[in-house]
């Protein structure tokens, strides 16, 4: 039976970071293997969304199971995310910056969460960005859509609301079900159009 590859989740300084803490719970939960990239700017972010410093985040989702946890910098280029020959899996840039966005489309390489997104668009492998931000500029758009064209899934941090959500955890909950789908990794976590 063939290994079923990990999946690599990059957590930007965008806001929005309860969507990528969630993602690596209910994918951990779900047995799969993750690569987690941190950027610095998290360091920042988690206090102030989260009420929690990231070190304390990871310490947590490290209990969730029986999935693995393993997290990178964004200097480890030792990575098996570095390269195409690890024959690794889909990355989920979630939140994802629109600074992330640019320097994708350049093609810049310079932390392992470029490096690991680039290795996507030229292996062919899932790449899927959850872009948080509002308004969008015209180079914003300009930029998601040359990604579109290169093959990255762009899925926005946009809830619906026809599965009636009550708390921020089930707008948060609509957002990771539909990064799942994209991954191909069952769950139920917000009631789905036209079911009971």
């Amino acid at each position: 039976m063939a290994k079923i590859p990990d999946i690599g989740v990059g957590w930007t300084g965008a806001s929005g970071l309860a969507y990528g803490v969630r993602l690596v719970e209910v994918l951990l939960q779900a047995g799969r293997n993750v690569n987690l990239v941190l950027s610095e700017a998290v360091s920042q972010t988690a206090p102030v969304e989260l009420g929690e410093q990231v070190d304390d985040v990871v310490a947590r989702l490290r209990q969730t199971g029986p999935g693995s946890l393993r997290t990178w910098n964004l200097r480890e280029f030792s990575s098996p995310l570095a390269s195409g020959s690890a024959q690794g899996g889909p990355l989920v840039v979630v939140p994802c910056s629109m600074g992330t966005v640019g320097r994708i489309v350049a093609g810049t390489s310079e932390t392992l969460l470029l490096r690991a997104a680039d290795v996507c668009l030229k292996e062919r492998r899932p790449l899927i960005l959850v872009p948080r931000e509002t308004p969008l500029a015209t180079h914003h758009l300009q930029n998601l859509t040359r990604l579109s064209e290169l093959g990255a899934l762009v899925l926005p941090a946009m809830p619906g609301f026809y599965h009636q959500p009550r708390t921020v955890e089930d707008l948060v909950d609509f957002i990771v079900q539909r990064i799942c789908d994209h991954l191909d990794v069952p769950v139920d976590l917000a009631r789905r159009w036209g079911s009971d």
